[in-house]
């Protein structure tokens, strides 16, 4: 069989679909996506089994170990997120995960427009105000060199969770990689973290943190199937690949959220009328995720925090509508905007240039990029 794929992308795919019980074009993908043996194809295909422990991540033990002392201690812990639906994600599931756990722990979302991305001095110096022992980070935190300097001078502790790629300088084609000196750095993409798979989202990251925490502490396996539904809903919304477990988040998170977990999450399904219907990776990407997104965008990420956290029915839909709401008001604003930018190309006569610049007035400093 490996000998058949192997040979090449003129290999016999009806032979090979007959022989793994699929359609020939099914084939044809997988091969065209690199998949090369049975092996790789069998995992594609049922791609439950590729769900990797969390046992191979560098500093999860040593996190977990800092983490525990606070909470034996009574030691306030904060988690700072960031404002997209990674990073917001990323927040709920610490926070939900500390909480079951009896930790003292609160959660700041960065405002994009006041505090920009990540973790900052300001924020540090927030947290020392408020009297916070700890500081996990989730989707950030990696580049905080200096943040994470401030901290250690203030006596704050930091655990960094994070996906991005480490910051390196280069001299005379010497790689040195930049690290914060934080107390334990949580992100597969470290050269020496023998995790088997790198491509994963900050939302990810953050679960396997608590599942080692979950196992340490002896909490039961299904107190995690709100968090997993929750980091493949990330996955998808910061268009990580589908491969390798990325798979097997996403596969099990399209059958969990049509009966959600999260009552938030139920409610905003709801009010997206997508109630009762089959939820596909483009509900997700395209309806859902940028409900999400918006508040970000258009005020603070910590509402779309706060519909996640909610245990009233009645409260969830009111932030589901409001979240509905800015996104309804974002895909306005943006195609203002396009139409601004389209009519200053027109006035200016600049529309066959090869390169145009168009500068916008009073454009919402957030709707730039989309």
């Amino acid at each position: 069989m490996s000998k058949w794929v192997v040979a090449g992308k003129k290999c016999d795919f009806k032979l090979i679909g007959e022989h793994l019980g699929v359609d020939q074009v099914i084939v044809r993908i997988m091969r065209n996506r690199g998949l090369e043996t049975e092996e790789e194809m069998r995992q594609f295909l049922n791609c439950e089994d590729m769900y990797h422990s969390y046992e191979n991540m560098k500093d999860v033990e040593l996190a977990v170990d800092i983490i525990m002392n606070e909470i034996d201690e009574d030691n306030k812990i904060r988690i700072i997120g960031d404002y997209d639906v990674d990073g917001i994600m990323s927040s709920y599931i610490l926070w939900k995960g500390l909480s079951l756990c009896g930790a003292n722990v609160d959660c700041v979302i960065p405002h994009r427009i006041k505090d920009g991305y990540g973790i900052n001095k300001e924020l540090i110096s927030e947290a020392y105000e408020d009297g916070i022992d700890t500081i996990v980070t989730c989707d950030n935190g990696i580049a905080a060199r200096d943040a994470v300097e401030y901290a250690a001078e203030l006596g704050i502790k930091c655990i960094i969770t994070d996906h991005h790629e480490i910051p390196y300088e280069e001299n005379n084609g010497i790689i040195t990689y930049i690290l914060p000196q934080s107390q334990a750095i949580v992100n597969p993409k470290q050269e020496d973290c023998a995790y088997p798979f790198k491509g994963i989202c900050g939302a990810v990251v953050a679960l396997k943190l608590m599942e080692a925490l979950f196992d340490a502490l002896g909490i039961e396996e299904d107190a995690l199937l709100e968090l997993k539904e929750l980091a493949g809903f990330a996955t998808v919304c910061d268009v990580m690949e589908l491969r390798d477990e990325n798979r097997a988040l996403v596969k099990n998170t399209l059958k969990s959220l049509k009966k959600s977990h999260n009552l938030g999450m139920r409610a905003l399904i709801d009010v997206c009328n997508l109630e009762g219907k089959e939820i596909t990776a483009f509900n997700i990407g395209f309806v859902l995720g940028p409900c999400i997104n918006a508040t970000g965008r258009l005020d603070s990420a910590s509402v779309a925090l706060e519909l996640l956290q909610t245990e009233d029915m009645e409260t969830a839909y009111e932030l589901a509508h409001k979240l509905k709401d800015y996104n309804d008001e974002r895909k306005e604003l943006t195609e203002q905007g396009i139409q601004r930018a389209e009519d200053i190309i027109e006035t200016n006569h600049i529309a066959d240039n090869k390169v145009m610049v168009v500068y916008v007035d009073g454009l919402h400093e957030s709707l730039a990029g989309i």
